[in-house]
């Protein structure tokens, strides 16, 4: 049995499963427009907990009118709210069906999986800069000696892969991430968690220039770039951390530009 506890103001329905009937009715809201609101969110609250699941159909209008005892209006208002979240479609002659609940992912779509424009790299370290620059400060402010020392790590470990000539793209992710984590704002880590490894350019650009990585020379440059972001960091200098990791970024930009220049001139000789 499934209970839907909804805000005050609200009704409280107890209902066994999809064609459950309305066991119990509090208090009622005071407008039509608040009626549909409560039949919407109780609606929403089934599809996300799987009792609707993508391409099923919801219940006809008449039966809704009668599972919730509000008018055709107010169960109609109710559905259009759905649709406009994207949890239904209605189909003509058919119903309403569930397209299903927005995957979380798809909320903040940020950073691109794949992309041939290095102008969205640009665009999205840009965005980093705004990000992870306070990170680095917050970090320096009010990192831990276990968390100073998981950033120390991570430095090491994209050192060991520079001089095994092995990928660093995974340990420049964790790179920041342990700096995120040192912020103590669970906020700058959930951040990097929901952006994940997208937040690398690199991989994405490594068959740009016809097969061949574009940055060949990048990883010991950014090597030091992180060790300067470390030992500011690790120093406690909240003002120097923050220096650190905006020169990094916005190297990073100039090393994209650059390419950007590279593959115009690529593809301007191809042209020709």
């Amino acid at each position: 049995m499934l209970s839907l506890l909804l805000p005050t103001g609200s009704m409280h329905y107890l209902q066994n499963g999809k064609s459950g009937g309305i066991m119990q009715r509090a208090e009622r809201p005071t407008s039509r427009r608040s009626f549909a609101s409560q039949v919407a969110e109780a609606l929403r609250a089934q599809i996300e907990a799987g009792f609707y699941a993508p391409g099923d159909k919801l219940p006809t209008e008449p039966a809704l009118i009668d599972r919730f005892g509000f008018s055709r209006t107010v169960i109609r208002e109710a559905i259009a709210a759905l649709r406009a979240d994207g949890l239904v479609e209605s189909r003509q002659g058919a119903g309403v069906f569930v397209i299903g609940a927005k995957p979380a992912d798809e909320g903040l779509k940020l950073f691109t999986d794949e992309t041939d424009k290095i102008s969205d790299i640009i665009e999205e370290l840009e965005l980093r800069i705004g990000i992870e620059v306070e990170a680095a400060g917050l970090a320096a402010a009010r990192s831990s000696p276990a968390q100073e020392a998981e950033i120390q790590a991570q430095v090491d470990r994209f050192a060991d892969l520079v001089a095994e000539g092995r990928p660093t793209d995974e340990a420049d992710f964790q790179f920041h991430m342990a700096i995120a984590t040192a912020t103590n704002n669970a906020r700058f880590k959930a951040f990097l968690e929901h952006v994940g490894r997208r937040m690398i350019p690199r991989v994405k650009f490594k068959t740009v220039m016809g097969g061949v990585d574009p940055l060949p020379s990048r990883d010991q440059p950014i090597l030091e770039e992180h060790r300067e972001i470390a030992e500011a960091i690790i120093a406690r200098d909240p003002d120097k951390a923050r220096e650190a990791m905006r020169r990094h970024l916005v190297t990073g930009i100039k090393r994209y530009r650059s390419l950007m220049i590279r593959r115009s001139t690529v593809d301007r000789e191809k042209g020709d």
